[in-house]
C-alpha cells in the first residue's frame, strides 16, 4: 500500500531537521486519530452492551453480528483502496465510521467477560502495544523482511480460525490465540516502522490521509492484540 505514496528521492533536498519534523507531525496525527478511534469504539461498545434494544436485536437476529463484521471488512477495503483518491476529511470520516461499527460488534464481550478483566486486559494491551510501537519507531533494524512472514502467518491464522468454527477444538483455539498475540505484537512494530518510512517520503505533513491509513493499521493491531489477550486474561462471567 505504501508504494502508492510519494517517492523519497523526489524530496532528497530536505534537511534532516525538516524530515524529522515531518515524521513527528505525521506520527502525532497517527496516534491521535488512533486514540480517538479507540475511545469511540469503547464508548459505543459499552453503550451497545447496556442497550436492551440492541441486545434484543442480536438475540432475534443472530446473523446481525456477521453483518456488522462484513461492514467492517468492506470499510477497511474501501479506505485502503481509495486512500489516494478521496479527501483527508472523507478518509477520516470513514475511519471513525469503522470505529463505530467495530464498537457495535465488540459489545458482546461485555456480556462474556467481567468489566474488571476487560479493563485490566486493555491496559496490558496498551503497555505491550506501546513498547512494540516504540521499538518499531526507534529500531535501526529493517523490519520489512519480517513483514511478508507476518502477513502469511496472519493468513494462516485466519484460515485456522475459520476451520475451528466447524471443528470447535479448544486446543486449537488456544493455539490460535497464542499465535494471534505473537503475530500482532510483531505487526505492531512492523506497521509503526512502515508508517514512519512512508512519512519520510511524504512532501506535506499536513496531508491527513497518511495519518488516517496509519491510524487504521495500528488500530487494527491494537484491537486484535486486545481480543487475543482477552482470551487468556479475561475472567468469564
Amino acid at each position: 500500500m505504501e508504494q502508492n505514496y510519494y517517492q523519497p528521492e523526489q524530496y532528497a533536498y530536505r534537511s534532516e531537521q525538516s524530515i524529522a519534523q515531518t515524521v513527528s507531525a505525521v506520527m502525532k496525527q497517527v496516534y491521535t486519530k488512533m486514540f480517538l478511534a479507540l475511545l469511540v469504539t469503547g464508548f459505543v461498545s459499552m453503550w451497545a452492551a447496556g442497550s436492551e434494544t440492541f441486545l434484543s436485536m442480536l438475540i432475534d437476529y443472530p446473523w446481525g453480528i456477521w453483518v456488522l463484521m462484513g461492514v467492517e471488512v468492506l470499510l477497511v477495503i474501501a479506505i485502503s483502496a481509495a486512500i489516494n483518491k478521496i479527501s483527508s476529511a472523507m478518509a477520516t470520516a470513514l475511519f471513525f465510521l469503522f470505529a463505530i461499527v467495530n464498537g457495535l460488534s465488540l459489545a458482546p464481550i461485555f456480556l462474556i467477560y467481567t468489566t474488571t478483566s476487560i479493563a485490566s486486559t486493555f491496559f496490558i494491551t496498551a503497555a505491550t502495544f506501546g513498547a512494540m510501537s516504540l521499538y518499531g519507531y526507534f529500531t535501526n533494524t529493517d523490519l520489512s523482511k519480517f513483514g511478508s512472514i507476518l502477513v502469511m502467518a496472519l493468513i494462516g491464522l485466519i484460515i485456522c480460525a475459520v476451520v475451528n468454527i466447524f471443528v470447535a477444538s479448544s486446543t486449537l483455539e488456544w493455539i490460535i490465540s497464542g499465535a494471534g498475540v505473537l503475530i500482532f505484537v510483531g505487526l505492531t512494530a512492523w506497521d509503526t516502522q512502515k508508517i514512519k518510512n512512508m512519512a519520510l517520503s511524504m512532501p506535506d505533513a499536513s496531508d491527513g490521509r497518511l495519518a488516517t491509513i496509519g491510524a487504521l493499521s495500528l488500530y487494527l493491531d491494537f484491537i486484535n492484540l486486545f481480543l487475543y489477550l482477552l482470551r487468556f486474561l479475561g475472567d468469564r462471567r
